[in-house]
């Protein structure tokens, strides 16, 4: 399984709730939030689950690293041997099929085992993991490790199957609740584009070779659990830190796109207006990333950009069939 379907994740429950952990093994504090009482997890299952991963800063603010439920998407997860007393599978396996609970992580045990860094300006030593197992797939006693990696195989592709089905299902759904929700009139084109001109800019029009400068913003249509909009990729910084999708590393500042590389429906959109034009645009999946997804994002996702044009720069290639693409989401 890729590293990248394998998240953690975690949640903290206030300084009014530390109380109530009780000690587990190692660092690890833990919160039994619901109990089915189905067979505990154990070295060598494979576990889907939702969660939440916070830490506390400074502020006082917590800040979520990872948020399946934001994502709608949840982790696959193998139970593999503990790296240390109290990490996160030690933690899993005190829950089965079903099962909730809320657990503190000792972050300078997982920064050294890991090999990653621990997050800077902290107030505690302390992450914390508040999950939902969803589905565990026991492995039997004296099973052949080929058998169970096939049923595995089989157990992730039916499940995801039925994410797929999920989505296709409710993205229509998803478009007019975000429509209504943000109570916006929004016009159509014939692809099944959606959008609202705020500013149209100047008379020209950028051509599918053009390289267009733009300063844009791109979400999800359904809202964090703090109620905050869903943003998974921004040219503005303010957008960035508020989001909490801040990186050091990225420039934020109107970023060089050329049309033609992009998806049909972010090229319809930014060919509705001119220079120092503005656009929201509601792309279906159909003209974004369509039935595969990419990245982050899910397969039958509907997307939301706010664009404004900074300048458009003439090209002279010829142009090539567009591709699914479009700013690229934060991982």
């Amino acid at each position: 399984m890729k590293k990248g379907i394998i998240i953690l994740f975690a949640a903290t429950l206030g300084l009014a709730a530390c109380n109530n952990y009780k000690k587990g093994e190692g660092d690890l504090q833990y919160k039994i939030l619901k109990d089915e009482g189905k067979e505990k997890i154990k070295e060598g299952d494979f576990v889907k689950l939702n969660g939440i991963q916070t830490v506390e800063s400074n502020t006082n603010a917590d800040s979520t690293l990872v948020n399946t439920y934001d994502n709608e998407r949840p982790a696959f997860f193998p139970i593999s041997k503990s790296m240390f007393k109290g990490d996160l599978v030690s933690a899993l396996k005190m829950l089965g099929e079903g099962d909730s609970a809320s657990f503190k992580l000792n972050l300078d045990s997982m920064a050294k085992y890991s090999g990653q860094p621990k997050p800077a300006g902290l107030k505690t030593n302390y992450a914390t993991f508040t999950v939902k197992i969803e589905k565990v797939l026991h492995k039997t006693a004296n099973e052949a490790d080929s058998t169970f990696e096939k049923k595995k195989r089989d157990f992730f592709e039916s499940e995801y199957k039925g994410l797929i089905a999920k989505n296709k299902a409710n993205e229509a759904s998803k478009i007019k609740k975000y429509i209504d929700d943000n109570k916006l009139e929004v016009k159509s084109t014939a692809s099944g584009l959606q959008y609202i001109i705020e500013k149209p800019g100047n008379a020209e029009r950028a051509a599918l070779t053009d390289t267009v400068m733009v300063d844009y913003t791109g979400q999800f249509t359904n809202k964090k659990g703090d109620g905050k909009i869903n943003v998974f990729d921004t040219s503005n910084e303010k957008i960035a830190k508020e989001a909490g999708i801040h990186s050091p590393m990225a420039q934020y500042t109107a970023r060089p796109l050329v049309l033609n590389q992009l998806a049909p429906g972010f090229i319809e959109g930014v060919q509705l207006i001119g220079v120092c034009g503005k656009v929201k645009i509601i792309i279906p999946s159909k003209l974004g990333y369509g039935e595969n997804g990419g990245g982050p994002i899910n397969p039958f996702t509907p997307l939301v950009f706010d664009i404004e044009i900074k300048s458009i720069k003439k090209g002279s290639a010829a142009p090539v069939a567009a591709q699914p693409m479009m700013p690229t989401p934060a991982q």
